[in-house]
């Protein structure tokens, strides 16, 4: 079959992307700071990035041939992966609820934007903030309200000591500081 009646797609980039869609009946949580920079992200791919991507086709195009045309066959996948993130984040932006951390008002249990820390049997304590979806970095100590160990800690108090199943089995640790900031 010709290559001009396929249509070009990489689903894997696709198919990534909504592996990390919400589960239904689930609300899009998100710091002040993270919706920020989601906004930021769609800006620059839309406004900076895309304009540049469509300056190189359009003069790729001029060229002639475009079957043997890299600048202008990688600019097209390269507008077409702009494209479906811009969408992605304007659905996001859309459905966001953007919860204020800062004013929390039972600071004595853990809630969504809380700054936990925590300890397990036989090793350091460790701090990690509770934040939305898109937010989740865990290197930066930021994991996501929907993981097992967040959901285990909604509700908790200093000194509680809560068990929560984690892909490696029942795990439990306890709650040795509670802390709500500003971002």
């Amino acid at each position: 079959m010709s290559k001009a009646f396929t249509k070009e797609t990489d689903n894997a980039d696709e198919d990534a992307e909504e592996a990390d869609a919400l589960p239904p009946h689930f609300k899009n949580y998100m710091t002040p700071a993270g919706f920020i920079a989601l906004q930021e992200e769609h800006r620059k791919l839309l406004y900076e990035e895309r304009p540049k991507v469509v300056a190189i086709v359009s003069w790729a195009a001029g060229n002639g041939d475009r079957s043997e045309n890299g600048d202008y066959i990688y600019g097209k996948k390269r507008l077409r992966e702009i494209d479906y993130r811009v969408r992605y984040l304007t659905k996001r932006l859309e459905s966001a609820e953007v919860v204020h951390p800062e004013r929390q008002k039972n600071r004595d249990q853990v809630f969504f934007g809380a700054t936990v820390e925590y300890a397990r049997a036989d090793q350091p304590p460790q701090k990690m903030t509770i934040v939305g979806v898109d937010e989740a970095d865990l290197p930066a100590g930021k994991i996501s309200w929907l993981s097992p160990l967040a959901r285990a800690l909604m509700k908790a108090h200093e000194g509680d000591v809560i068990e929560f199943r984690s892909p490696s089995g029942l795990e439990s640790v306890e709650v040795l500081s509670i802390a709500y900031a500003a971002e």
